[in-house]
């Protein structure tokens, strides 16, 4: 496995208010920094004149020590993608350990 890029994970606080719960991304913290493999996953687009929306997933491969869960947000070459379910690890006797991990962001 390559490492290929620098990536940046953050994890925010849950905060309430009188209705609901949400994440408080400006408050935001970095949890772990470090290279990882960047590799592209899949990638879809609607275009119509109502919506014109793309998406963009990616898997990164993480050491397996990251600390990377299913809330948190990853920066790669500056643009920040969203974790998409929890790490899936992967561990074998005599290979390299690692957490795989899926990522999407959508735009317009």
């Amino acid at each position: 496995m390559r490492v290929t890029h620098l990536v940046e994970v953050r994890r925010a606080p849950i905060v309430a208010d009188a209705y609901t719960k949400q994440r408080d991304w400006d408050s935001s913290v970095k949890v772990w920094s470090g290279w990882a493999s960047v590799q592209p996953d899949r990638s879809a687009g609607t275009r119509s004149p109502e919506r014109e929306t793309n998406f963009e997933r990616l898997a990164l491969f993480f050491p397996a020590d990251a600390a990377v869960e299913a809330a948190d947000r990853v920066t790669v070459d500056g643009i920040v993608y969203e974790v998409e379910a929890p790490p899936q690890p992967w561990t074998q006797r005599r290979a390299i350990s690692y957490s795989r991990v899926t990522v999407w962001r959508t735009s317009r």
